[in-house]
């Protein structure tokens, strides 16, 4: 039966198609805007907002697994209520769900965090996802949460950053007290088919084990790509307007014992060639 990625044409959801495609399933994907570029997969235009549209889209495609990639913002309708509403809908037909949250939904007070910490969100968009994490298993309980952070990855928003920071083509700065853990879009995507092909639920985490700064992540990304990591503008973001929490680090390690697929590092991702997401022995 067929998977249906929501958010499809995103960074994430591309590259959950490519990997179920790749696999000869079924594959179905919605869009905000324009479909993504996977030619063997069907392609739905869905507003997040529009319930009997989604509705209509789960009926007709009548998926066994459905994996919400969506990225809305700070847009409560899309963020926070369309993650609910379609688990509402996937318990009704009985669909497997898989619901991708963010360590937006923490404010760093604690620094590291396991899948038993609760959210205190300081941020919009952290708030929208703190309670689409509390409905979604409120109404599926048997759904999977699964917590991630900065998505690394051939094309990604920090790299694309990093490279016109480097080039001198964007004003900014990246922060040396913004700290996160990175993981690569194809590990990140095996792993949440991976949760969605066994039994597990509720809160999973799913980052890499290390934590570097934002300027650290764009020193190892210059290195790789041959760029010179001088002319990377650094700043601190406690002094910046921007909001967010500073130290924010997932403790992925309960999840990664539940894996096949290897969660890796910004060390080892960016020292080495990226291929496919590499197996554990």
């Amino acid at each position: 039966m067929t998977t249906l990625i929501i958010g499809g044409s995103g960074f994430l959801g591309a590259e959950l198609v490519r990997q179920v495609t790749a696999a000869e399933q079924p594959t179905a994907a919605t869009y905000a805007t324009r479909p993504g570029d996977e030619a063997q997969a069907v392609w739905y235009p869905l507003d997040l907002r529009d319930a009997a549209r989604m509705d209509a889209v789960m009926s007709e495609v009548h998926p066994r697994l459905v994996i919400n990639a969506s990225s809305g913002g700070a847009d409560w309708g899309v963020t926070a209520q369309a993650p609910i509403r379609l688990a509402m809908t996937a318990a009704r037909q009985g669909v497997r769900l898989v619901h991708v949250s963010s360590d937006a939904v923490f404010s760093g007070a604690r620094v590291h965090y396991d899948e038993s910490s609760l959210p205190d969100p300081i941020t919009p968009y952290g708030a929208a996802k703190a309670a689409a994490e509390t409905g979604v298993l409120a109404v599926y309980p048997e759904a999977v949460v699964a917590r991630t952070s900065l998505i690394i990855g051939g094309g990604s928003a920090h790299e694309r950053l990093v490279h016109e920071l480097a080039a001198g083509t964007r004003d900014g700065a990246l922060f040396t007290d913004d700290i996160r853990c990175p993981v690569h879009v194809a590990d990140l995507a095996a792993a949440l088919l991976e949760l969605a092909s066994g039994n597990s639920s509720g809160i999973h985490h799913v980052a890499g084990p290390d934590a570097v700064s934002r300027h650290e992540l764009g020193i190892l990304i210059a290195g790789r790509d041959g760029l010179d990591a001088s002319r990377l503008p650094t700043g601190l973001r406690s002094d910046s307007p921007m909001p967010g929490a500073l130290d924010v680090r997932l403790d992925s390690r309960a999840t990664q014992r539940k894996l096949s697929t290897t969660l890796r590092g910004a060390r080892a991702v960016l020292h080495g060639v990226i291929a496919g997401p590499p197996r554990a022995n």
